[in-house]
């Protein structure tokens, strides 16, 4: 293996068509349910929404029918893992216990994408689910109201999904073969739980703050499958977040009012399916203001400590990823 590769691969800028009605889906499905809630007077359940939201990134590039059907079932794990993470927040010792939730979630998340093939694949979006909802303080009330939140802005995600079909019909999924629980899942699945729990409880262990942001950065490269494809993605992550940081100090500063905030972050996840195709780290630089202005929305935080924390614990969460990948890499038999 040659380290240049994986360096180099970080930075091409790979064809990408047909990103404009991707963009326009995933915008107005988080788009306007944060606009309900900022109307009615309660953007404290943002994170709730926007999480139920992301069901709206699923599928890209399938056909209507296997669209729905995706993102209904992302829908509803997503659902389950806001509300795991809004109950554990209800605990005194939330944090250690986090871990375990997010672990668990990781584990439930990369047998769902590996055996039904989603894209984006991997337990990415469920981990940030559970680790961040759990990091804010709760009472056991508010889990009811994160369920109901996120399951309405995750249905009101399909229905903008399936717009689509009464114009051009459902269409039939494309042909593919078959996943079932065979080696390479197994190993997909311990990988996501070992990173998630060691990064975790590192990132915890010296108390930097919001340990979720190490355990989202861990389970990302494991979404690949070869060592090279992981590092690769290990690097983007690393700088994508540190280029977006730059971006949020920016936004953080000028002390946004909530609509404000809103339409930014819906311009910057319109921004965001437009360049994931291109290139990952690119996309990091628009999702890394968008996931702090989010943050910050739900639970106000100094702009400094906000920023340290994403920046250190996005590279302790990589350095682990990566780590996991190159200790449990396919080697040559003999």
């Amino acid at each position: 293996m040659s380290i240049p590769g994986p360096v180099q691969a970080a930075f091409v800028l790979q064809p990408q068509e047909g990103t404009r009605w991707v963009a326009l889906r995933a915008a107005a499905s988080t788009g306007v349910p944060l606009l309900l809630l900022w109307a009615t007077g309660h953007l404290e359940w943002s994170l709730f929404s926007t999480f139920g939201a992301f069901a709206s990134v699923y599928g890209r590039g399938e056909s209507h029918r296997a669209r729905f059907v995706m993102q209904v079932t992302v829908g509803m794990l997503l659902t389950v893992a806001v509300s795991l993470g809004t109950l554990v927040g209800c605990l005194d010792s939330r944090a250690w216990i986090a871990i375990v939730a997010s672990a668990a979630i990781a584990a439930v998340g990369a047998v769902l994408s590996d055996l039904q093939q989603w894209h984006p694949p991997g337990p990415m979006f469920f981990v940030f689910a559970v680790a961040s909802t759990a990091s804010i303080p709760a009472q056991p009330g508010t889990a009811a109201t994160a369920a109901v939140v996120a399951s309405a802005a995750a249905a009101f995600a399909v229905l903008v999904g399936a717009v689509g079909a009464v114009r051009s019909g459902w269409g039939a999924p494309r042909p593919r073969p078959a996943r079932t629980i065979d080696h390479a899942l197994r190993r997909h699945v311990a990988r996501s739980v070992v990173a998630v729990a060691l990064a975790g409880t590192i990132a915890t262990s010296v108390g930097i703050g919001r340990p979720y942001w190490a355990m989202i950065a861990a389970v990302v490269p494991l979404a690949a499958r070869e060592l090279d494809a992981q590092l690769t993605r290990a690097l983007q992550r690393a700088a994508g977040t540190t280029i977006g940081l730059l971006l949020a100090a920016v936004l953080l500063e000028l002390r946004l009012s909530g609509l404000v905030v809103i339409l930014i972050v819906t311009a910057l996840l319109a921004m965001t399916e437009a360049l994931v195709g291109r290139n990952y780290a690119l996309a990091l630089v628009t999702i890394t203001p968008l996931a702090l202005l989010m943050v910050h929305l739900a639970s106000p935080t100094p702009t400094g400590v906000l920023l340290w924390d994403r920046w250190i614990e996005t590279i302790i969460g990589v350095v682990v990823g990566a780590g996991v990948g190159y200790l449990t890499r396919a080697r040559p038999t003999r």
